[in-house]
């Protein structure tokens, strides 16, 4: 296919992406998707064909990930930053002259309603403000991309929905292994019942955190602490591996330091149990270095470690070891979402998805409380028809 007709139809995607309410005109494709949509060096749009995305929140996530992934990206580009530090708006518009004239604080956030250069919005804020931006951006007629975790509540995170959707706006969560091959051979492998039915899963992430006065480690803030933060993961490869929802979930949490952690949780294990009778043991920790998924089934295994990194993900099978490339996750992910406005086509990588990993985190946290093992069907029910 010749670039040149590829980016005939893209110019049509384009105006439909800015223009067009979602779920109008476009049959959606449902399910996940079960490769990379786009290698972030192949299909390279012009940038007049490109989809802008703004940044809102410079730390260091959008600094040393995001802004290098939107140079590698084939279908998007950085057309905006939103930060309420003037030398870092200063830096990055030296670094990036083309973000002359669409520059805007927290306070004037609003006006990007008036941008046409900006089609997506990319929060990249501590938890506690996710709502906030999502809802302010889907108002302004943009399509939003939130980090995870989506909110710090299960009402938020259905406000972040029903505002996108009354937007007629997509909303995706920054699930960036959705899009990473070796993660989406686990989840073929688990899906596709390649060894047979899925019998046990091992899911652990965690690392020693630093800076005790970072804002991680506030509630107010994080809404929580190592589960929130990357325990989510974990939580996330549990059920893409087995392909199903859980049904209950029982918890312990563990504190080595009170004092650090006084205010967010340090170390939680958790039990969930899946329909098909698999069970999964999952932890999470910001006291310790943890970094696997194992999933063994009827005939076979496969295994993911390191497993949730940006760089590095190595995998095997009961078979052998798997052979992918590494990519540029966050390329790959801003590309795929981009093709999927463009297209109209569904991605699981969305606001329902955010949700569900939400309700869990919250039943989690209250068998952490309460001691006892929760239904997830009748106590936190997580499942939403699309």
């Amino acid at each position: 296919m010749s670039d040149k007709s590829d980016t005939n139809r893209t110019i049509t995607r384009r105006q439909f992406a800015r223009t067009t309410a979602f779920g109008l005109g476009v049959a959606p494709i449902f399910g996940r998707a079960s490769l990379p949509l786009i290698a972030p060096e192949r299909r390279r749009l012009p940038d007049s064909d490109k989809l802008g995305i703004a940044l809102v929140g410079l730390g260091s996530y959008s600094t040393w990930q995001l802004a290098p992934a939107l140079e590698q990206t084939g279908r998007c580009k950085l057309a905006g930053i939103v930060t309420g530090t003037p030398s870092k708006a200063a830096s990055w518009q030296e670094k990036h002259p083309e973000l002359k004239g669409h520059v805007y604080s927290y306070e004037t956030f609003d006006r990007i309603a008036d941008d046409d250069a900006i089609d997506i919005v990319y929060v990249v804020l501590p938890n506690s403000m996710h709502a906030e931006y999502t809802i302010r951006a889907a108002r302004a007629g943009k399509h939003v991309i939130c980090e995870k975790p989506m909110a710090v509540s299960s009402a938020e995170a259905q406000q972040m929905i029903d505002a996108c959707d009354e937007a007629g706006r997509r909303l995706y969560i920054g699930y960036r292994l959705h899009f990473e091959p070796h993660n989406l051979e686990a989840m073929r492998i688990g899906r596709e019942a390649v060894f047979g039915k899925m019998k046990y899963v091992q899911a652990e992430f965690g690392f020693r955190i630093g800076d005790p006065t970072q804002w991680r480690l506030k509630k107010a803030l994080a809404g929580g602490g190592a589960l929130m933060d990357v325990g989510i993961y974990a939580l996330q490869a549990a059920r893409y591996v087995t392909g199903e929802e859980p049904v209950a979930v029982t918890a312990q949490e563990y504190k080595t330091d009170p004092v650090k952690f006084a205010e967010v949780d340090e170390t939680i294990n958790w039990q969930l149990t899946f329909p098909s009778g698999c069970v999964a043991n999952c932890s999470t920790s910001y006291a310790t270095g943890q970094h696997r998924l194992f999933a063994s089934a009827e005939s076979g295994w496969l295994q993911l470690r390191p497993a949730y990194s940006y760089s590095g993900i190595a995998g095997e099978t009961s078979k052998g070891r798997m052979d992918f490339p590494q990519v540029n996750q966050q390329a790959l992910q801003m590309d795929g979402m981009a093709q999927s406005i463009m297209t109209g086509s569904e991605l699981d990588a969305d606001g329902r998805e955010g949700l569900r990993d939400v309700r869990i985190i919250e039943a989690i946290y209250e068998s952490v409380r309460t001691g006892r093992e929760l239904s997830l069907d009748a106590e936190f029910p997580i499942r939403r028809n699309r």
